[in-house]
């Protein structure tokens, strides 16, 4: 069908260009807001009777009598219709609608997927520092990033998954000077370890539970091995860079935990230090000044981010000689840029916000190249977690926010993934976890997957070979259910397009559900496993394609297609 389309739309261009030359270029379908309406629709009509001085309907006429002389229209559009002002709506033939099903079945897990377009895309994502076990804001973040990778995929980006952190800044000092104390015997609420939040001192100090065990893996002398760095204790409660790298390797192996419990991977590790000890802070710092785009004022550097519409020039270097925040940010995107990628998608939550026009106005400022606009940002609210009705705010293991640890154990991977995914990333979400575990159709993610497994327990009860099916004869498909269902499925690479180029993965959330009930509905209005050998393949062919779609969708959200339930 996906073919068919083209051609149709191929052979609306040509007979457009025949009525005005260059108009062809304009050539689209629309989806009827009323499926009654027909199966696409065409507005080419009315935006060529201006330059034609025509009216509109009489545009249509002549329009629609070329399109039906066609071979193309005459063999798969059993009706052109001319509505309203000169809306042109085309009524697909049953066998135009059917030969979706032959696509999805004949590309199986690759329907969709458009080809490689070598282009390299960075996406950064989760980035939390090793500070202590990652929360339900860094889950959100993680099945963002991932489900937004997945989608670029189908596009033919070549991808690369990244994690950038400070394993050297004031937070990874207070992790130190809070797992010394611990090591050394003292506790929170000692006198040397305010937790008044009003006592200004206590910020020097986390609280969890885990900073304990850290302590007794410490004074144990272990060794913990993360993805990007190994680490062995000295033991010695005194060595507080020895505890500083031992912590820092502890946190990020419980961080790597999180994230296989998540099926979450990266490609790779940035370190924030790594700028620094590069010499890639100092030489970015030096080309703004090169550049003219920087001042100093009261013993500081600042950058003149004004110029680029920041709402206020920026502090680059203190007065203490230290640099500000986001001058390691724009070294380490002017590093991205360097190393290839043209592309880069940052996802990081609103309270970032404030960073996105420094960052640019430094990259510009720069003048290394880089475009403007440069990187994409996708940003996300954090995440509340409701449980027996009531807000859960606290985990004792963290000793302030709900883990996302917490959050799978209680659930599933499934759900929390598909649950973070389904909405808008700038909105308010509350994780219901009642609902995630619920079995029927008010739980989002059992009602998609439950539709899978479905379609596979009747597959399983025919009991014949699901390959033969993409020769079946399609022709008995007529229904208006299935019509409707192979209009969906149609649907599917258009809405990868639209998602991937909108960073969108709740979109195909939203396309899931509305697949699912379409298949629920076919399933109440016609049987399938019905006498008739020809009626059977026919619809079991239908549901066959309907279950790899569902499955390929799932696996872009990185949600499993269970086979039962």
């Amino acid at each position: 069908m996906l073919n068919i389309k083209q051609e149709l739309l191929a052979t609306l261009a040509a007979e457009l260009d025949k009525l005005a030359p260059g108009a062809g270029e304009k050539a689209a379908f629309e989806s009827p807001k009323v499926a009654a309406h027909g199966d696409f629709a065409s507005t080419a009509a009315m935006q060529l009777a201006k330059p034609l001085k025509q009216n509109p309907r009489q545009v249509a006429e002549a329009l629609c009598a070329a399109l039906r002389a066609t071979p193309v229209y005459s063999q798969w559009v059993e009706a052109l219709e001319i509505a309203g002002p000169g809306f042109i709506n085309i009524r697909l033939k049953a066998a135009a609608k059917q030969e979706i099903i032959r696509e999805v079945l004949g590309q199986g897990g690759t329907f969709g997927v458009r080809p490689a377009r070598n282009e390299r895309v960075l996406v950064e994502f989760v980035s939390a520092n090793p500070t202590g076990p990652l929360h339900v804001g860094h889950g959100r973040q993680a099945a963002l990033g991932d489900a937004i990778c997945n989608l670029l995929s189908t596009q033919g980006w070549s991808v690369h998954r990244e994690f950038y952190y400070n394993d050297a800044g004031v937070q990874i000092q207070t992790l130190a000077n809070s797992t010394q104390l611990r090591a050394k015997g003292f506790k929170p609420g000692d006198d040397c370890w305010p937790t008044d939040p009003d006592n200004p001192a206590s910020k020097a100090f986390y609280n969890g539970d885990y900073i304990a065990d850290i302590a007794a893996d410490f004074l144990a002398q272990k060794t913990v091995k993360a993805d990007d760095r190994e680490f062995t204790a000295s033991g010695d409660v005194n060595d507080l860079d020895s505890i500083r790298q031992f912590a820092v390797a502890y946190l990020r192996h419980e961080q790597d935990l999180d994230l296989q419990a998540f099926e979450v991977k990266f490609d790779h590790y940035y370190l924030e230090s790594s700028l620094y000890t590069s010499g890639r802070v100092e030489t970015t710092v030096a080309k703004l000044v090169a550049a003219g785009k920087t001042y100093e004022q009261d013993g500081a550097l600042w950058l003149k981010s004004t110029d680029y519409g920041d709402d206020k020039d920026r502090v680059m270097r203190k007065k203490d000689g230290t640099f500000t925040y986001f001058v390691p940010d724009v070294a380490y995107h002017i590093a991205k840029w360097e190393r290839g990628f043209t592309k880069v998608v940052n996802i990081q939550g609103t309270d970032h916000h404030g960073t996105i026009a420094r960052v640019r106005a430094g990259l510009q400022a720069a003048n290394v190249g880089i475009p403007q606009g440069y990187p994409d940002y996708v940003l996300h609210t954090m995440v509340r977690v409701v449980r027996n009705g009531e807000e859960v705010k606290i985990s004792k293991r963290a000793g302030s926010y709900v883990t996302l640890r917490d959050l799978i154990e209680w659930t599933s991977k499934d759900a929390v993934r598909f649950f973070l995914l389904s909405r808008k990333p700038d909105t308010e979400y509350t994780f219901d976890v009642d609902l995630a575990v619920q079995k029927n159709n008010d739980n989002p993610v059992y009602y998609v997957q439950y539709a899978h497994a479905r379609i596979c327990s009747v597959l399983a009860a025919w009991g014949g070979d699901a390959a033969s099916l993409a020769q079946a004869d399609l022709s008995a498909l007529t229904s208006p259910q299935a019509a409707a269902l192979m209009l969906k499925l149609a649907q599917y690479p258009a809405m990868l397009t639209a998602a991937a180029e909108g960073e969108a993965p709740h979109d195909v959330t939203f396309y899931l559900r509305e697949l699912a009930s379409q298949y629920h509905s076919y399933y109440d209005a016609e049987r399938i496993l019905v006498d008739d050998e020809a009626v059977r393949l026919a619809r079991l062919a239908l549901v066959a394609a309907t279950a790899q779609v569902l499955a390929n969708g799932l696996a872009v959200l990185g949600v499993s297609a269970p086979r039962k339930m």
